[in-house]
């Protein structure tokens, strides 16, 4: 057994199917030791997108990505998904070949010391120089990439180390870290002080981000509410942690949140932050947050809690295990007048819009896609005006909802929206993007097509990088810079070039029969949307 026959029995022991990537000299050791693998490997186009694809598997599962990349340009490309990962708090387990380790120093072809490239967007990086270690290695690799806060962890293996001899081959049954033990369950004197601050609390309030998604504590959460009548809103990573028709369910908050959402939060005496950063997309001052409320901030991730705003009780724990414990005590809260308030706002706040009808109206078109997707059908929104839209006006019920709000990568969709189908290939899979980010990512169609993986693409066609142009409309004053996108492609001619069949719509006339046809069959597909280039989300 060589070293990299060791990577492969290891991904085996831990459970993966699938590995995302492309590979060159450096790594094809391991591509030649997975042959004898029933483990699936599929060639991605660009690196960036084999990073996307794995996040697309763990927020499916639940359970680390695997993606595997060759050295210096294949690793440094990979760098942005894996950025991604880390912002969204997604586990991730990135393989890259490395020179030889003689070599390394030496700025040999291909060479990229990738484990300092990628320090600041990683748990933690390996740098492989004994093949014995390998089993160890990769152990640790998984245990910390999905425990405590979650996130993406690198293994550089030279490709001499792929293929020394290994000696002596066991896979851990455990592990033991001494200096990385997450706090799982939470302290029950802080618990017991969050439950008497619930019984004084007029207008208690839950904004819950995507560490309750992560910690599978979605059932906790929503049981938690609707026994004590608290309502709840979301960051955009927290969208899915109740269906969206839920009564209790106020959207999302945020500068691009609703308005009832966020007038809800400021008006709350008592705010459950879980889950969630206090960061400026979701919270861009800080200080209303604290103004005459109880702060409550529940994370697994310690460093999280106190960074933008001082919370009056800080509560270091998983999400699931809090909310076990906190249903366990007794207590009552009086809601009835606050849930009708938000009501009022939601229904005197709500946003009004004017489509142009020449136009297929995004907002709506959303709704009714959604609406007419399979109940656990899965959602991904790409980065730009139709990431708002679809953050909106989506309807969630049993499915996901998934994009990037930390990092927001243009070109996440696709790739993501793949991981997600090979892992789930019985649900319906759906990515919805602009033209800017689909251009990002469309060479993936030919990875769809190659390895059979059916995703629904709906391109939202403006012929701007809209949120850009927008922003450009109100900070300059319509002085636009570098956003016009004309020599975009024909996707219809795009589409037959892959074998992919088109769609296309024009405006709401014809708009449900469009999306009937759309989701008939579990095909790939691409729907173009021409959308108003000037509307605003």
């Amino acid at each position: 057994m060589i070293g990299a026959d060791a990577i492969v029995k290891c991904l085996e022991a831990e459970g993966v199917t699938t590995v995302f990537g492309y590979p060159g000299v450096a790594i094809c050791p391991f591509y030649n030791s997975i042959l004898e693998s029933d483990i699936r490997t599929i060639l991605i186009r660009t690196e960036q997108n084999a990073a996307h694809a794995a996040s697309g598997v763990s927020r499916i599962t639940g359970r680390p990505g695997v993606c595997a990349v060759t050295s210096g340009p294949g690793a440094t490309n990979v760098i942005t998904g894996i950025a991604t990962a880390f912002a969204d708090s997604i586990p991730l387990i990135c393989i890259t070949g490395q020179v030889n380790s003689e070599l390394q120093g030496s700025d040999v072809f291909q060479e990229a010391d990738i484990t300092g490239a990628v320090e600041s967007f990683v748990k933690y990086s390996y740098l492989v120089k004994d093949a014995n270690e390998i089993p160890r290695i990769v152990k640790e690799a998984f245990h910390i990439a999905n425990t405590g806060r979650k996130g993406p962890v690198l293994i550089d293996v030279p490709i001499d180390v792929q293929n020394a001899s290994v000696t002596r081959f066991k896979y851990p049954e455990s592990v033991s870290l001494r200096t990385y033990k997450p706090t799982v369950k939470g302290n029950m004197v802080q618990i017991k002080k969050v439950v008497r601050e619930l019984e004084k609390a007029k207008r208690p309030l839950i904004c819950a981000g995507g560490g309750v998604l992560l910690g599978g504590a979605e059932k906790e959460l929503c049981s938690f509410a609707e026994k004590h009548q608290i309502p709840v809103v979301s960051t955009m990573m927290g969208i899915g942690v109740m269906p969206t028709d839920h009564p209790l369910y106020f959207r999302m908050v945020g500068n691009n949140g609703k308005a009832y959402a966020n007038r809800a939060m400021n008006e709350s005496d008592l705010l459950i932050m879980v889950g969630a950063r206090v960061a400026d997309r979701a919270v861009n001052q800080p200080d209303m947050i604290t103004r005459n409320k109880v702060l409550v901030h529940i994370d697994v991730d310690p460093a999280e809690i106190g960074k933008n705003a001082g919370p009056t009780i800080p509560l270091v724990g998983d999400a699931k295990h809090i909310f076990e414990d906190l249903e366990k005590e007794e207590f009552s809260c009086s809601t009835q007048e606050w849930i009708e308030t938000l009501k009022n706002f939601r229904r005197t706040l709500a946003t009004k819009r004017k489509p142009d009808p020449a136009y297929v109206d995004p907002a709506a078109f959303i709704m009714r896609l959604t609406e007419r997707m399979e109940e656990d059908g899965i959602y991904v929104a790409d980065v730009g005006q139709n990431q708002i839209w679809s953050c909106g006006y989506a309807k969630v019920r049993k499915g996901k909802f998934m994009t990037t709000g930390g990092m927001g990568t243009m070109g996440y969709s696709i790739p993501a929206a793949m991981g997600a189908k090979v892992a789930a290939p019985k649900r319906q899979v759906v990515a919805v993007c602009g033209d800017g980010s689909f251009q990002m990512s469309m060479m993936e169609l030919a990875t769809m097509c190659q390895h059979d993986i059916p995703v629904k693409i709906v391109v939202l066609k403006n012929n701007y990088l809209g949120m850009v142009r927008q922003y450009q409309h109100f900070t300059y004053k319509d002085n636009y810079s570098v956003v016009d996108l004309s020599g975009s492609p024909d996707l219809e001619k795009l589409s037959s070039a892959y074998g992919i069949p088109f769609l296309r719509l024009e405006n709401m006339e014809k708009c449900d029969e469009t999306i009937d046809a759309f989701l008939k069959d579990d095909v790939s597909m691409l729907l173009e949307c021409i959308i108003d280039p000037m509307d605003l989300v």
